[in-house]
C-alpha cells in the first residue's frame, strides 16, 4: 500500500514542473493580445481614412453650396418631407415679420476673427413668421454677454414686414451634457429648432425644421449677424496617421519583447 501512494506522489507533477507552463501560457496569451491591438489599432487607422473621405466630401459640397445665389425658402406645402441637410450652409432668402416677444437668447462664445464684438454672450433667436405662411426662427445674430438684458424682448429689432438674406441650417443637436432650457429666463444652449419651439408654446403655423443665420450687419451694431461659421473641423488624417503608427509600433515592441525573453 505504502508503494501505491509513493507511485501516485511520484506521478503528481512538481511546482518546478508546472511553472514552464504556465509561463509558456502567459507568453501565448500577451502574443496574441499584442497581435489583436495591432489589428485593432490598423482597422481605426483605416476607419478614419474613411470618414477622412466623407468630411472632405462634405466640406467641397459646403464650399460649392455656400457661393450659390439665395433661393427663396420652400412653401410651407413642401415641407412634408423636407430635407434639411440639403438647405445647410444653403444661401436663402425669407419675407415675414418678426415675434420679438418670443426672443429667446443661446448662449455661446464668439472668438475674435472677423466682427467687432466677440468673447461670452448670446445668439438672439425670434420666431419669423413668413408672408406665404409658416414660421422659422432666425438667429439674428450674437449680443456681448453684458448687453444681453437689452435684448431679452429682440432689442431695437424691426417690426414691419422684412426682407432677409442669410443662411440656412441644419438643427443643432442635443446630447446628454447639454445643459436644460431656461424657460423663466428664456435662455437655452443650443440652436434646436425643437428645444425653441417648446419656448413659444401653442404655434398654429408650420414650422420649418431648420433655423435661418441672418446675414452680415453694419460694424458695431447689434445683433452682430453673419457670424456663420464656414469652417469645419477635420482631423481625420491626423487621427488616422496616430492609429497607423500605433499598428506599426506595436509589433515592433513585441518582436523586441520576444527577443529578449528568448535569451
Amino acid at each position: 500500500m505504502n508503494n501505491s501512494i509513493s507511485s501516485k506522489i511520484d506521478k503528481t507533477p512538481s511546482l518546478a514542473e508546472k511553472e514552464p507552463k504556465k509561463s509558456k501560457a502567459n507568453r501565448i496569451s500577451f502574443v496574441v493580445f499584442m497581435l489583436v491591438l495591432t489589428a485593432l489599432f490598423a482597422f481605426l487607422g483605416n476607419w478614419q481614412l474613411n470618414r477622412l473621405a466623407v468630411k472632405d466630401a462634405m466640406i467641397a459640397d459646403i464650399e460649392e453650396r455656400i457661393g450659390n445665389d439665395p433661393i427663396e425658402i420652400p412653401s410651407v406645402a413642401e415641407w412634408v418631407g423636407f430635407d434639411a441637410e440639403i438647405y445647410d450652409f444653403r444661401p436663402l432668402t425669407i419675407t415675414g415679420t418678426f415675434d420679438h416677444s418670443q426672443t429667446v437668447r443661446i448662449f455661446t462664445f464668439l472668438t475674435a476673427d472677423d466682427g467687432t464684438h466677440y468673447g461670452p454672450g448670446y445668439w438672439i433667436v425670434a420666431p419669423f413668421y413668413l408672408k406665404e405662411g409658416g414660421m422659422i426662427f432666425v438667429n439674428r445674430g450674437y449680443v456681448p454677454e453684458f448687453l444681453a438684458n437689452g435684448f431679452i424682448d429682440g432689442g431695437a429689432g424691426p417690426i414691419d414686414e422684412v426682407t432677409l438674406v442669410g443662411l440656412g441650417r441644419v438643427t443643432e443637436p442635443v446630447n446628454a451634457f447639454t445643459p436644460g432650457s431656461e424657460f423663466d429666463n428664456r435662455i437655452d444652449w443650443v440652436r434646436n429648432v425643437e428645444r425653441l419651439t417648446q419656448f413659444i408654446g401653442e404655434e398654429s403655423q408650420p414650422i420649418a425644421p431648420i433655423y435661418f443665420n441672418d446675414g452680415l450687419t453694419p460694424d458695431g451694431s447689434l445683433p452682430q449677424g453673419g457670424e456663420t461659421k464656414l469652417t469645419v473641423v477635420n482631423k481625420h488624417l491626423e487621427y488616422a496617421i496616430t492609429w497607423f503608427s500605433l499598428a506599426i509600433l506595436t509589433p515592433l515592441l513585441l518582436l523586441v519583447w520576444m527577443r529578449r525573453t528568448n535569451k
